[in-house]
């Protein structure tokens, strides 16, 4: 699955969304093959950068990250982290989701990205993952934590405080890279 975003490139407070094109013969991207798994092939994509650090783009190794629960998800939706919106955008393409809720910490994202999600299923709100409290019974079908910037064992234990959170709201839930974060952990000394 492609996913194209088609936001400009712009700038608000420390987040920036950047386009950028990889060449087939760039040494970087076939160093971070190597080194982490994870190679862009050739073309051009959207990245969404806080202070430099890219957090977020549009690459197949990114949007293949998500394609489980993508799959997965009906009904009513919950997603913490809108970076780029390129699930949400995915998650709109489906006529079986008839709500999706999205939670961003910055308004920076939300300003840079919320404009381009408009569709009457969504709802942005600028609150913090583990703050929000969702309407009184309200229950999702599928709930999406994504609030990471780098696939760390270290991001593991806000994991699993977010899939406590909202295990008793939530008929399905998973967590961007969880797999590939407790294969780190077990493989630390």
């Amino acid at each position: 699955m492609k996913v194209d975003i088609n936001i400009p490139d712009s700038v608000s407070g420390d987040w920036r969304i950047e386009t950028f094109t990889v060449d087939e013969n760039d040494l970087s991207q076939k160093l971070s093959a190597i080194k982490y798994g994870r190679s862009v092939p050739s073309g051009t994509y959207k990245a969404l950068k806080r202070n430099g650090t890219t957090v977020m783009s549009n690459t197949p190794d990114e949007i293949h990250d998500f394609m489980y629960f993508f799959y997965k998800a009906t009904g009513s939706v919950l997603v913490n982290g809108l970076g780029l919106g390129v699930l949400l955008k995915a998650l709109l393409t489906k006529l079986e989701i008839s709500d999706i809720t999205v939670i961003e910490n910055s308004p920076d994202v939300i300003k840079l990205v919320g404009g381009h999600c408009q569709d009457e299923r969504v709802e942005i709100i600028q609150a913090d993952a583990f703050q929000f409290q969702p309407p009184k019974g309200k229950r999702y079908n599928a709930v999406w934590h994504d609030i990471w910037d780098f696939i760390c064992a270290d991001n593991l234990p806000e994991m699993h405080r977010l899939h406590r959170k909202y295990g008793k709201r939530a008929d399905f839930q998973a967590s961007w890279c969880r797999m590939q974060c407790e294969r780190q952990n077990n493989h630390r000394w």
